[in-house]
């Protein structure tokens, strides 16, 4: 019994990064934002790059506290739709056809999102990182960190609850 050459890594990652482009590319806040995704096999970083319109108190300044529940809910969803999506994309049953923003699957849709400011967001490039703490058929919670330069010294943290898009096999 001969086993199948398996796929070039080149290969699975230039699907990995159309997959994920097609993801964030269905969003058109974070366009506005600015907000682009780093990843690293299974793991995305948002990352927040810094523009004077972010700027909520041009006093200290510091970022728009808005902008940072934004930043970090929207890394929660698109970590939470990745996650999702990892094991199609790894299989190659997402093909190329689909890896277009209307051929991704829908987004989870937000229940609740709990955010605590540590500190004033500074006027620089910003990072977040999720983790799913439990994703079921229906129901999901996952928890943010925001940091800027130091990921030890955390600018904000958050958790969220979401609902899961109904798939096919969901009755």
């Amino acid at each position: 019994m001969s086993r199948s050459r398996p796929e070039p890594v080149q290969v699975i990652k230039q699907r990995r990064d159309a997959a994920l482009e097609a993801l964030v590319g269905g969003i058109p806040y974070i366009r506005y934002l600015g907000i682009r995704f780093e990843r690293r096999g299974d793991e995305l970083t948002g990352i927040l790059p810094f523009d004077e319109k972010l700027i909520g108190n041009p006093t200290l300044p510091a970022l728009h506290g808005g902008v940072t529940a934004a930043f970090l809910e929207t890394t929660a969803v698109l970590s939470l739709a990745w996650s999702r999506l990892w094991d199609e994309v790894e299989s190659g049953r997402l093909g190329p056809e689909s890896m277009t923003p209307e051929g991704m699957p829908r987004m989870p849709k937000t229940v609740d999102f709990t955010i605590d400011y540590l500190r004033s967001g500074l006027p620089r490039d910003a990072y977040a990182r999720a983790r799913v703490v439990r994703s079921g058929r229906r129901f999901a919670s996952v928890q943010v960190e925001g940091w800027q330069d130091n990921r030890d010294r955390l600018y904000a943290s958050a958790t969220g609850h979401f609902v899961m898009p109904r798939t096919g096999m969901d009755g």
